[in-house]
Order: C-alpha cells, then sequence, then structure tokens
C-alpha cells in the first residue's frame, strides 16, 4: 500500500535509516517547506559506541537508543514510519519498505539513504553462531547474557569440581583490535577483576583470561604505531592477552582457531566470543548500485560524487557508513557532517539556490577508551592518553548523546560503576541469549504476522497446524481470523 504524504505540492524527502546520517538529516528540514518521511527498521536511534557499555551492565539499553519519535516529536514536518526497505525503484522514484506481511510504498522527490553497515564476517558468516557481533541492542544485549552468563555457568561447573569446564567458561576471546574490541576486551577485564571480584563462592572471577586478538600488527591501526603500543601496554597491564599477527581461520561452540603468517595453527578453548572485526554495508548499497551503475567496493559501500549523490541521480543522496568517497572512515563524524551536507543541499534546490558542490569532512579526531580513567585520544598531530584523553573521551560522549534525560542517565550509571565496583544494568534473560539462534534455525518458517503476532504465519485458507490436537484447532482457527492492525 502507499502512504499518502501531508502535502501533494511540497518536495517529498525520504529518508532511510535513523542512526546518525538520518537523524541529523532529518532535524536539519525542521520547519522548512518540504514533507519528510523518515523509514527504520528499528524505532530508536542507536549511539552505538556505547554498546560495549550495555554489553557489560554499565548503561540501560535505553539510554543509548531513544525512541526516534521522541527525538524528532518537535520537527513537525517529518514523519517516522517504521520499516525494512526491501527495493528502490530509482526510475520512478519510490521506496519499498516491509513490516511485518505487508509492504508500504514511499514516492520521494528526493532521497537520503544512510542505512548504515553491519557485522562482517569476511564471507565466514557462520561465525555470527557463536561469535556475536556489536552492531545492534540485540547484540549487545545477548553478549551480556553470554558474558555474565559464563560466569554463573562456571560457578555450577566448579561447584561439580568440573574445572576443566571452569577454565573454557572463563576464557574471553575478542576477536578485533580496533576501538570496539579495545574496549569490549577492557570492560571484561574491569568485570572480571572488580565488579564481579567478591560475588562468587566457588570460582575466583580473577582467574578469568581475556584475550584480545587481531591479524593486524598492532592495536588500534587508525591512531598510528605510538598510541596502539600504549594501548596495548595498559591493556597488557590489567591482564588481557594482546595477540596480534593471528588470523581467525574458525570459530565453534567451545573455542577458536587462529593462523599465524608461518602457517602455525593454534586454538584456544573459550565459551565466549565476542566479534568486533569488520563492517560490511547495509546490502541497499549493491542495491543501488546495481540500479544506477555506481560501483560498490568488497565491504557493499557505493561509491558516491563529491557531492555525495550517485552517478545519473542527483535527488538520490548517500551518507555514512554505506558511502564510498576519499577513503573517509566509517564514524559517526562522517555521517552525521554528511546527512546534514545531503539536507542543506536539497534545501538549496528547492529554494533554487546553488548547491554545495563538495562535500568536505572535518575531521574531530578519533578516541577510545581502554578502562576507567585510561583512555588514548588523536586530534589531528595531538595525541593524548591515560587520565587527561579520559576526560576528554567522557566529554563527546556526553555531547552525543541525545537528549537531557539520556545523557543524566548516563552521568550517573557512570558515576556508580567508575566510583565503586557496581554496575547496575546486570539483568541477562534466556530470550536475550537464544532468541537470535532460534530465529535463524527457523528460517523461513519464522514469518511475523499482523494476524497473529509473533507465531509462523497462518494461512486464511487452512485451519491446520501440525503441533496442533483437535480440541486446540477452533481457537487457533478463530485466531487466525482476526482482522488485520
Amino acid at each position: 500500500m502507499g502512504i499518502a504524504h501531508k502535502s501533494a505540492t511540497r518536495h517529498r524527502v525520504v529518508i532511510i535509516g535513523s542512526g546518525f546520517g538520518g537523524l541529523f538529516a532529518a532535524t536539519q528540514f525542521k520547519d522548512e517547506d518540504v514533507d519528510v518521511v523518515l523509514i527504520s527498521s528499528t524505532t530508536h536511534h542507536l549511539f552505538q559506541p556505547l554498546l560495549y557499555q550495555v554489553a557489560t551492565g554499565i548503561l540501560s539499553e535505553g539510554v543509548i537508543a531513544p525512541s526516534t519519535r521522541e527525538v524528532l516529536k518537535k520537527v513537525k514536518n517529518v514523519e517516522v514510519f517504521q520499516g525494512t526497505v526491501s527495493d528502490i525503484d530509482v526510475q520512478n522514484k519510490r521506496v519499498f519498505a516491509q513490516l511485518l506481511d505487508s509492504t508500504q510504498t514511499y514516492d520521494y522527490d528526493s532521497l537520503i539513504v544512510a542505512a548504515g553497515a553491519g557485522q562482517s564476517y569476511f564471507g565466514n558468516d557462520h561465525f555470527a553462531e557463536f561469535a556475536p557481533g556489536m552492531k545492534s541492542i540485540d547484540d549487545a544485549l545477548e553478549l551480556r547474557g553470554r558474558i555474565f552468563g559464563a560466569f554463573e555457568t562456571a560457578e555450577v561447573a566448579a561447584a561439580a569440581g568440573e574445572w576443566d569446564d571452569v577454565r573454557t567458561l572463563l576464557t574471553f576471546v575478542v576477536v578485533g583490535a580496533g576501538p570496539t574490541g579495545v574496549e569490549m576486551a577492557g570492560q571484561i577485564s574491569e568485570l572480571a577483576n572488580r565488579t564481579l571480584a567478591e560475588d562468587f563462592r566457588h570460582i575466583n572471577p580473577k582467574d578469568a583470561r581475556i584475550v584480545l586478538v587481531d591479524a593486524a600488527p598492532q592495536v588500534l591501526p587508525p591512531f598510528g604505531k605510538n598510541l596502539g603500543e600504549k594501548a596495548k601496554k595498559q591493556l597488557e597491564s590489567m591482564g588481557v592477552e594482546v595477540l596480534l599477527g593471528q588470523m581467525v581461520t574458525n570459530v565453534d561452540a567451545t573455542g577458536i582457531e587462529m593462523k599465524t603468517q608461518d602457517g602455525t595453527v593454534t586454538r584456544i578453548d573459550s565459551a565466549c566470543k565476542v566479534w568486533a572485526a569488520g563492517v560490511a554495508a547495509s546490502p541497499l548499497g549493491k542495491l543501488l548500485g546495481d540500479k544506477t551503475g555506481a560501483e560498490v567496493d568488497r565491504a557493499g559501500r557505493i561509491s558516491v560524487q563529491p557531492d555525495l549523490t550517485l552517478p545519473g541521480h542527483p535527488e538520490i543522496y548517500v551518507v555514512g557508513d554505506m558511502m564510498s568517497l576519499d577513503k573517509l572512515p566509517g564514524v559517526a563524524q562522517v555521517a552525521i557532517q554528511g546527512g546534514r551536507f545531503a539536507a542543506k543541499s536539497i534545501l538549496a534546490r528547492v529554494k533554487g539556490e546553488p548547491a554545495p558542490a563538495k562535500f568536505k569532512y572535518f575531521d574531530k579526531g578519533s578516541m577510545a577508551t581502554i578502562s576507567r580513567f585510561s583512555a588514548v585520544t588523536k586530534v589531528g598531530r595531538l595525541e593524548t592518553e591515560g587520565f587527561i584523553a579520559w576526560l576528554m573521551w567522557l566529554g563527546v560522549h556526553l555531547v552525543y548523546i541525545i537528549g537531557f534525560k539520556s545523557r543524566l542517565s548516563t552521568m550517573l550509571s557512570w558515576a556508580v560503576a567508575f566510583a565503586s565496583d557496581s554496575r547496575d544494568e546486570r539483568t541477562t534473560t534466556e530470550q536475550q541469549v537464544h532468541a537470535r539462534l532460534a530465529i535463524a534455525e527457523l528460517g523461513e518458517k519464522y514469518h511475523p504476522s499482523v494476524e497473529v503476532p509473533g507465531l509462523l504465519k497462518l494461512s486464511k485458507g487452512s485451519a491446520q497446524l501440525e503441533a496442533a490436537d483437535g480440541a486446540d484447532a477452533p481457537a487457533l482457527e478463530k485466531q487466525s481470523e482476526t482482522p488485520k492492525a
């Protein structure tokens, strides 16, 4: 079905994605003479750089993922719709999005594609079953369950005298020595050595083994050799084993295998693995490349013109992690500045003014926290590490958290976590840990429906469910006839 716009005469802008690029583009249209539709597969805006703090119990997911509707409630000319974009008709200027078992159609005059990126396993997608990534709230909550669950299971194993199992359960492997991997390894170390140190009776959490693995020759490659070496030494002082020049070749339920450049293969037995290596752009990059002829690189990023548009389609802008331009990094600042640039360009054209010819990125620097009171930052040629860098990290992240309420909640949670050994967000559920794998196992059978929320879709022409007996059939048949929402 098609979605009617508020006005049939005003310029229509469709934005795909509620990340930094999409959200900052949408706010740029406030009070302008255009109609804007923002489509996203989630109902929240995710502050991805702090996902690791959700996974390790410092922050709640609500703090770093405020409702998109709440964020945009004062931007009256922006409508927000949930849906996963499945196709884009670049000739007729239409976007198609799926929500449950329905398809919506959105017409546009200008299109901003800011669908972001997901985790890349470099062609080994089966690794995901045993080593979740760090790209969504679901990922963070699953990892929280796996991390804290490893300690709980180790306690049971120790009480039963199964010490080989205890060693496997208390070994944590983080793959990827970029900012996310470094931050995750540091926080697991702090969990084991501080937060959980006195909580168990049969295990000593301080015996946990935390391993950081990367095929690269140094930690934090974008930060340069000096800061990379300092970060490595800080991690090692916290008890983290840093294994560089090691390419992961296999991941299974009980461990991980790695190979060095000389071909030597080693294995680490570990029940809890975290994948923080590599990103792959949204599949929409390849889709647009096929439809417009634009080049798409190995990571799925689509090449854009200097003004962020696609060749032959000046009405289509691609921003953030999806775009390939001048080797710009996939960081929040690129998405924010790109989203604003695209919105300003569209408004200039609507007003009959000349649009900017080229996107110019202003690099505000890079930073990563290693532990409480310790971080590394690089702003231009200025390199900082230790407590001063940590304070800079705190300030910058607070600025980019959306909303006063979220900033206040974050500050309080940080105060508790950094000033004591306590972390409030330690609740985990079986559903958080196993739901992703259960859905994957169902495969094509899993089809959430408006008719029967949360169940496999029932055909209107059939009242049969193989798992249902005769007594249950009438109730199921009646439920399947519920009118669509």
